[in-house]
């Protein structure tokens, strides 16, 4: 049976990972240390979804690693040279790493190194796939010429009308100390496949959403905003008129992109991987469909001051990632994912 090592196992993309090879006949060993709810408190904890794969899925073994933890981590990947590797634990938030900038860091770029340098030695063969994030380009596609429509932002110049590519810069601009630690992981991954010769990829992800996101204010766009409208609370919307856009991405379909990348590996490869301009949605766009999801309206406040180095539009242009793997495509819409988000969150607070 084939061993995967997924990290961040607990969380909206890992646990997804699990559940996709566990289902797959892979024997899925997961590495998380329920490090979410020291970011983000009782409402970040993941505890419960690790109970759900552990009933879930008999193949699928826990190990409770914090993945700053060089000794650890080598310890582990000697110990079960997986067949391939699927990285997706991190500090995600952009407020966050303002405040604990080491933590944001030592997670975010020296875990992966951990565990890049542990796959070098022990598995170099096995297909590595790192979760990056599209702040790797800072706040520089705010530059890009926009147009106002009535209740969102889009792209003006013609050159991004199926949105942002991979060869869009990714320095020279504002990134959030989040931003620039996922900078050096996603560039210390390319170099992993580069220079070593092993097989690799970045996943420079739009919103990744989906029922098992544990999604809070500082991180989690729409878990946290269908969360709000659900149990009546109230949601900050923090500048640009509301209209700023996402593109959302269900987990499943992260996960089906991964599988594909696994099962046909190129090295040092990047990838935006979002929904694309067909799956955006701006805040107020977001809020109107929350509201016919579940009846009820909306309640929030406006705020004038803009999250720094937040961007006003963006949605990933998937044009590269569909040459490459051109059986993979968006399957799930954005009513059926806010519908699967409002089920889940029903279901978990009976």
């Amino acid at each position: 049976m084939k061993k995967l090592l997924v990290t961040g196992s607990s969380g909206l993309i890992g646990s997804e990972v699990v559940t996709h090879f566990a289902q797959d006949s892979w024997r899925v060993h997961g590495v998380d240390n329920n490090m979410r709810a020291d970011f983000f408190g009782p409402e970040g904890d993941t505890r419960w979804n690790q109970g759900r794969l552990a009933r879930s899925f008999a193949g699928f073994q826990h190990h409770e690693v914090d993945i700053r933890d060089r000794g650890r981590v080598d310890a582990l990947l000697a110990e079960l040279r997986p067949a391939a590797i699927v990285h997706t634990a991190a500090q995600p938030s952009h407020d966050l790493a303002a405040r604990r900038p080491f933590d944001d860091f030592d997670v975010n770029a020296v875990g992966t190194l951990n565990l890049l340098e542990a796959a070098r030695r022990h598995c170099p063969e096995s297909p590595f796939v790192h979760m990056s994030t599209n702040k790797v380009y800072g706040d520089a596609p705010n530059e890009i010429e926009r147009v106002e429509l009535e209740t969102r932002w889009d792209y003006a110049d013609p050159a991004y009308r199926e949105g942002i590519p991979e060869s869009f810069r990714i320095d020279q601009s504002k990134h959030s100390l989040f931003g620039a630690s996922k900078v050096a992981s996603d560039v210390m991954v390319q170099e992993y496949g580069r220079y070593f010769g092993m097989p690799t990829c970045c996943l420079r992800g739009g919103c990744l959403t989906g029922p098992n996101h544990s999604g809070v204010e500082l991180h989690g766009f729409l878990s946290f905003l269908i969360k709000c409208n659900l149990e009546g609370r109230l949601y900050r919307v923090f500048g640009y008129q509301g209209k700023q856009v996402r593109d959302n991405i269900h987990s499943a379909d992260v996960v089906a992109f991964m599988a594909r990348f696994i099962a046909a590996p190129r090295q040092g490869e990047v990838y935006n991987l979002g929904g694309g301009r067909e799956n955006s949605i701006s805040i107020l766009e977001a809020f109107r469909l929350a509201a016919e999801v579940s009846g009820k309206a909306m309640r929030y406040e406006y705020l004038d001051q803009a999250r720094s180095g937040d961007h006003i539009c963006y949605y990933s242009d998937l044009r590269k990632l569909k040459e490459h793997y051109p059986g993979w495509g968006i399957t799930r819409d954005l009513r059926t994912t806010f519908e699967e988000i409002h089920r889940a969150w029903s279901e978990r607070e009976r």
